[in-house]
């Protein structure tokens, strides 16, 4: 697979972790995912020992950390942050709400997709997708 098709592989797997979470509690803190070098994706979250109600950036930062040291170490080669967020959708002068995946990949693939959503009687109603370019920080 080329590093978009793996990209698409783990933004999958990450997606569907955000739905099954909106449908069961309507919101989802910040988590992650990795796709291993044998084409695995492994989900993963961070807890922040000291309180019930971590903030949403010190969660990034901790994945950020992991996810460095694990491009360091060569043992993956996509990862993939997920964070349920409040924007605009392109054309539109509306807030919605918006799953975004953070993906980058080690052959240089880094892009920001929007997935807006909405609850609705605990069904995910998906809006139009759409994507950006996004800052290389893991694989450096």
């Amino acid at each position: 697979m080329n590093a978009k098709q793996d990209s698409e592989k783990l933004t999958k797997s990450v997606l569907y972790v955000a739905d099954v979470l909106l449908k069961k509690f309507g919101e989802f803190l910040p988590y992650g995912g990795y796709m291993e070098l044998n084409g695995r994706n492994v989900i993963v979250g961070v807890k922040d020992q000291n309180t019930e109600h971590p903030k949403s950036q010190d969660m990034l930062d901790a994945l950020r950390s992991s996810f460095q040291q694990q491009a360091r170490a060569k043992r993956c080669r996509a990862i993939a942050f997920v964070v349920d967020v409040t924007l605009r959708s392109p054309g539109s002068d509306r807030k919605r709400d918006a799953i975004q995946v953070g993906i980058e990949h080690r052959d240089g693939y880094a892009v920001n997709v929007f997935f807006p959503y909405e609850v609705v009687n605990k069904k995910v109603v998906y809006g139009d997708r759409f994507a950006e370019q996004r800052k290389r920080e893991i694989f450096m």
